[in-house]
């Protein structure tokens, strides 16, 4: 493993040099700084261009940034300059991890493709983060987390959920993605340890997406021949919304025959027949079911319904804002908040969504600001202004 352990976290002692821009790659990446590894971040001389789309408290360290690059290192090279590829090279001998998002012949025209840098470090885990496989015609086309979300099926669902063709309000691709190379990633080094051997990891976001949406939307299109189209008919329903109440909205899913049961018992609404007793009557007719739950919801407040449904045991939420999850009681109880002090102050982050009984992960630090350790990865490295390691180093 890489020479400089930063966190006590399960990747603790893993070297990641990081290639990546904008929120696929760092998410990625980001969640590995979080379990303990060094990631060093390669930045152009301007810089990621996350750090300049949304507000911030000093420029550059707009707040998607900020989180996403959180407890990384950053150093500026420039790749079209031969002193900043001899820098890049220094830094990948002792890689664990190179993880980049540049295109395939991009990556492979600056002399970096896998074959180059495994000659140098056979036993590096090299993953691209594409947005389009290398192997298919679009494998050049550019790809945004819009373009994909409408590539894969997702805005289609969403017309047949709302009657209009949508983008879900989260960046659902990038983070999915993300996800995915993160779960590749390490099992990739699962696999390294076991045998020593590295290896090229290769994440598509439109595969990744496609792959997302079709676990329950390839349905009926899976078999020889189709038994129906593929859409999961439930999350389609365009009666399926938070249920309006006297005096707001909530979520509730009456959704098992033990639900059902419970609920009808208690509620006693006069629709209820044999028609809906069984999971599968409902299912066959479930935006009925749907419009008939809708009507009986708005007879009682958004609390009284709380307090029946979480009596019962029926799931069921009040919706709320992001800006609500920041006092959300129970995030707050189980210190899912980590407040790390900065340059610009105080950062209150999302913190690590997961546990470990034996080494826990946590926020490592601050975003960097650009280029804010080159000295420190120059000393480190041995490397001199130029990027040549310096005479007497030992790397």
């Amino acid at each position: 493993m890489g020479e400089k352990p930063r966190g006590a976290g399960p990747l603790s002692g893993v070297r990641v040099i990081d290639l990546t821009s904008m929120v696929f790659g760092p998410y990625a990446t980001q969640i590995m700084a979080d379990m303990g590894a060094d990631v060093i971040k390669i930045e152009p001389p301007g810089g990621d261009a996350t750090r300049y789309i949304s507000v911030a408290p000093t420029p550059g360290m707009a707040g998607v940034f900020v989180n996403v690059n959180r407890g990384k290192r950053s150093i500026v090279l420039d790749l079209q300059s031969d002193d900043g590829k001899a820098a890049l090279w220094t830094l990948l001998e002792t890689a664990d991890v190179f993880i980049h998002s540049m295109r395939s012949k991009a990556i492979a025209k600056l002399g970096f493709d896998y074959e180059a840098v495994a000659a140098i470090n056979p036993s590096v885990v090299y993953t691209n983060c594409y947005g389009y496989g290398r192997n298919g015609p679009e494998r050049d086309q550019p790809a945004y987390d819009d373009t994909i979300q409408a590539e894969c099926g997702l805005t289609a669902v969403q017309q047949m959920l709302t009657g209009e063709a949508n983008y879900v309000g989260t960046i659902v691709a990038d983070k999915v993605a993300g996800l995915t190379a993160l779960y590749a990633t390490t099992m990739a080094l699962f696999h390294r340890e076991r045998t020593g051997q590295g290896q090229e990891v290769e994440i598509g976001m439109f595969e990744t997406m496609a792959s997302f949406m079709l676990v329950e939307h390839a349905n009926g299109a899976m078999f020889e021949p189709p038994l129906g189209p593929a859409h999961y008919p439930r999350v389609v329903a365009t009666n399926r919304k938070p249920y309006r109440t006297s005096d707001g909205h909530v979520s509730a899913l009456i959704y098992n025959d033990k639900h059902w049961s419970l609920f009808v018992d208690a509620v006693k609404p006069p629709w209820a027949g044999e028609e809906f007793a069984t999971l599968a009557k409902r299912a066959q007719q479930i935006d009925r079911l749907y419009g008939l739950l809708a009507e009986t919801f708005v007879t009682r407040t958004t609390q009284e319904w709380l307090d029946l449904l979480r009596k019962l045991g029926i799931p069921a939420a009040p919706l709320r804002t992001p800006d609500e999850l920041f006092d959300n009681p129970h995030l707050n109880a189980v210190g899912f908040f980590e407040t790390v002090e900065t340059r610009q102050g105080k950062v209150r982050f999302p913190g690590v969504p997961t546990t470990f009984s034996a080494t826990p992960g946590k926020v490592a630090g601050p975003a960097p600001e650009l280029g804010e350790h080159s000295q420190q990865i120059r000393e480190e490295f041995g490397l001199n202004a130029a990027g040549r390691v310096m005479a007497g180093s030992d790397k």
